[in-house]
């Protein structure tokens, strides 16, 4: 049950989309198009310059490039940096505050594994439990894969 004031505050909200910075766009794009991501018809590429983008991100002299990706209704925005550049990498840890990570459901464990790696992604071995494993996007971003339980209709 639902409490009424949070009714007021809620209903007018969707998620429209989750942003992903990442240091090449067009490999990400490769890469998650791999994974059954397609581009999103509805929405145009966006290429900005300072002016609206610098003041809205927060970015002296921005330049922007982003891409939106589909898939089973969620909305995954690439967002490249070609000024200044990106910042960070590495692996993040997974108690890190803010987001952690993609999770797909996948019908095969082994063979998407090995489609992420074919993609420019890599496995995280380690992380590997009989139904479900952790892989990273070519920019180092945690996707979890997770067997499917029951099987498609």
């Amino acid at each position: 049950m639902t409490c009424p004031a949070a009714q007021r505050i809620l209903s007018p909200v969707r998620l429209t989309h989750i942003g992903l910075c990442v240091s090449d766009v067009e490999r990400s794009l490769d890469f998650y198009r791999a994974l059954g991501f397609e581009e999103d018809p509805r929405r145009p590429r966006v290429s900005m310059r300072g002016g609206m983008a610098a003041d809205l991100l927060g970015i002296p002299d921005v330049a922007l490039e982003a891409v939106y990706l589909v898939k089973d209704g969620a909305t995954l925005e690439l967002l490249g940096f070609p000024e200044p550049g990106v910042v960070g990498g590495g692996l993040r840890e997974m108690n890190r505050l803010g987001l952690t990570h993609l999770s797909l459901e996948v019908d095969d464990l082994d063979a998407a594994a090995a489609r992420i790696v074919e993609a420019g992604g890599r496995i995280l071995a380690e992380s590997r439990i009989p139904v479900a494993l952790f892989a990273l996007d070519p920019d180092g971003t945690r996707i979890e894969l997770v067997a499917r339980r029951t099987p498609r209709p």
